[in-house]
């Protein structure tokens, strides 16, 4: 086993670490006796009741302490990186890989590529397997770390090994079997390539994967994204109207085969295909419980139900005012005109556009401006907003109409931070635009907080 320097980076006030004078910068040596390889060790370890914790003080003491507490409770000590490891890195090449197509010059963590089962359990991200033994399939089982997130694209093992470019590729759905087996529970993933994994390939791979429900849990078809940056790699051929209309209705008939034999439909589709095929996204309740609502299937919908529910909220509320002070519905905020702009991607536009238009004709003291952004950056077959840049928004914005306030979606900024893809900060846009800037959460509610001024 790897032995690990695990520094201690934060004590929790009033946690069991503080009582056993575990203090910031001592470093984890043990915990009844085993070294720590990673969180998952730390975590599995602390989980008994009675601990025998082996810390190095910062003056080179080494000190047992014994602590007794109940079974699962934390200790409260925080560590300087969340793995306590570095993250493993991706050993594909796949054809669709969006990292490859990313042009020079950019941030180099924006470069890394994780296939990292543990980032998969923590954040969601989706993991190919191919880097993992079975031995590291067994410690997935054996720390509960569920759900999964699977990149699987196809269960053809050849066609697999052409698509991941890494000849242990082929072996995907035997592993997803033992850990099914082990009772985690997995969320599958298709990036969908025209003419390469769809239409009798497609069918072979939700047929493979949807009768391992209940132990697959949730399928996504979603479709590849493709920049301008491709010189030297696979070509590939985008969705269109008609093509992607295709896969809808391929789609559907196994989620109507699903839904009569488990009672859940198993697979959705991701938003993009819907608007690229000029259809109605469908309704709120058909994505369940949204499984993979993060990989863009069912936000659209979400996002709906969010404002609806949200402008019932005000009518409440209006009316009850109403009531109180014998005033029209939209008193509270009739005062001064409110003139605001919303720059959002092109496949969501049509739907921003309805709910602004929605709030312009319930509330007459509010003038919306709602501007559809193009991916130059990356290229026009880049449509959704989260793949924005500061220099795309820049350009498209400066001559136009954006009132005294401009919103942007949280998703196209780097998590935890105001920074753009292009390391634009959303105060370099203030300064460019000359004009405020309103982050908006990706929520409806929120939505309406924000273009209204007004606090729900």
């Amino acid at each position: 086993m790897k032995e690990r320097i695990i520094p201690v980076k934060n004590i929790l006030p009033g946690s069991i670490a503080e009582e056993a004078g575990i203090e910031a910068g001592d470093i984890i040596l043990s915990i009844n006796g085993e070294k720590i390889r990673d969180i998952f060790d730390y975590q599995f370890l602390i989980t008994n009741e009675n601990l025998m914790v082996e810390i190095l003080k910062q003056d080179g003491e080494v000190w047992e302490i014994e602590i007794e507490k109940d079974e699962y409770e934390d200790l409260g000590i925080e560590f300087e990186n969340m793995m306590l490891d570095d993250a493993k890195s991706c050993n594909n090449k796949c054809i669709f890989c969006f990292i490859d197509q990313l042009p020079k010059g950019m941030r180099d963590t924006l470069y890394f590529k994780d296939d990292d089962s543990r980032l998969s359990f923590f954040m969601g991200n989706y993991v190919t397997l191919t880097n993992m033994s079975f031995d590291d399939i067994d410690r997935i089982i054996k720390y509960k770390m569920s759900p999964i997130n699977v990149s699987v694209h196809t269960t053809n093992p050849d066609l697999r090994v052409f698509m991941l470019k890494n000849k242990k590729a082929g072996d995907v759905v035997t592993k997803i079997k033992r850990l099914i087996d082990g009772g985690i529970e997995v969320n599958c993933q298709i990036v969908l390539c025209r003419d390469i994994n769809d239409e009798e390939e497609l069918d072979r791979t939700i047929n493979e994967l949807g009768y391992l429900y209940p132990g697959v849990k949730s399928i996504s078809v979603v479709p590849v994204g493709i920049t301008k940056y491709r010189d030297g790699l696979t070509s590939l051929e985008p969705y269109d109207s008609e093509s992607s209309l295709k896969v809808i209705n391929q789609v559907e008939a196994w989620q109507k085969k699903f839904k009569e034999q488990f009672g859940s439909r198993v697979v959705y589709i991701a938003d993009e295909f819907y608007i690229m095929a000029g259809k109605d996204i469908p309704d709120y309740e058909e994505y369940e419980d949204f499984p993979q609502i993060e990989n863009g299937v069912g936000l659209i919908a979400q996002l709906k139900k969010e404002f609806e529910e949200a402008l019932e909220q005000l009518d409440s509320e209006f009316e009850c005012e109403g009531k109180k002070h014998n005033t029209a519905k939209d008193s509270s905020l009739k005062k001064e005109m409110r003139n605001i702009s919303i720059a959002t991607g092109v496949s969501p536009y049509s739907y921003i556009k309805e709910m602004a238009g929605v709030l312009e004709n319930r509330f007459k003291n509010i003038n919306i401006n709602v501007y559809k952004i193009e991916n130059n950056f990356f290229g026009k077959n880049v449509t959704v907003t989260g793949l924005l840049t500061g220099q795309d928004l820049i350009e498209q914005l400066k001559n136009k109409e954006l009132g005294d306030e401009l919103l942007i979606s949280r998703s196209m900024l780097k998590a935890g931070e105001d920074i753009l893809l292009d390391d634009y900060s959303v105060t370099d846009l203030e300064q460019k635009l000359k004009v405020k800037i309103t982050v908006v959460d990706n929520d409806g509610k929120d939505f309406i907080v924000k273009v209204l001024g007004k606090v729900l």
